[in-house]
């Protein structure tokens, strides 16, 4: 069924959804952080989807991801390791990120190689983010839902890439 307008905002179809609530950032009310540093600091256990919107291919992604000091400065480093299934097959994966934490509790977010990806404000416990990469575009939406979880879904699309990716973010004990 093509695309749907909802009080003049987009909505996805169905199939283009995070499937289930635990996935979804908008299924629950807000958890306001008032710093997103001092939240995300620690470690995290992390489960991902990714579909390929094209195909229709689903993989799942299990691991860790961790919040720590980088050296001297304000920076956090943001280090995720786990293991990703897609077709079958088992792949290790890792990404690294970095947080640079802001007095007015809001973050930038960098790649590793310092370039920038987006800012981070959970102050509501909501943020939206939006990232160019060469023609493809990426959509983030983050969600606070307790002290202890966190939702992301980015949504990607471009002549390169039509991915939804839903994770779920929850504190190791």
């Amino acid at each position: 069924m093509g695309s749907e307008r909802d009080r003049g905002q987009w909505r996805e179809p169905e199939s283009k959804r995070c499937a289930g609530p635990e996935a979804d950032p908008g299924a629950d009310d807000p958890y306001p952080v008032p710093d997103a540093a001092a939240y995300l600091a620690g470690r995290w256990d992390v489960e991902r989807t990714v579909r390929d919107l094209r195909t229709g291919a689903e993989g799942h992604f299990r691991g860790t991801a961790e919040f720590r000091p980088e050296g001297t400065g304000d920076a956090l480093l943001h280090a995720e390791e786990g293991k990703l299934t897609w077709d079958g097959t088992v792949y290790p994966a890792s990404r690294t990120l970095r947080l640079r934490p802001r007095p007015d509790g809001t973050a930038g977010v960098e790649f590793a190689d310092g370039r920038p990806f987006h800012d981070l404000d959970l102050r509501t416990g909501r943020w939206t983010a939006r990232h160019p990469c060469a023609e493809d575009r990426y959509e983030g939406s983050f969600a606070a839902v307790t002290a202890d979880e966190w939702r992301l879904r980015w949504r990607v699309g471009g002549p390169a890439k039509d991915q939804l990716l839903c994770s779920v973010y929850r504190r190791r004990g």
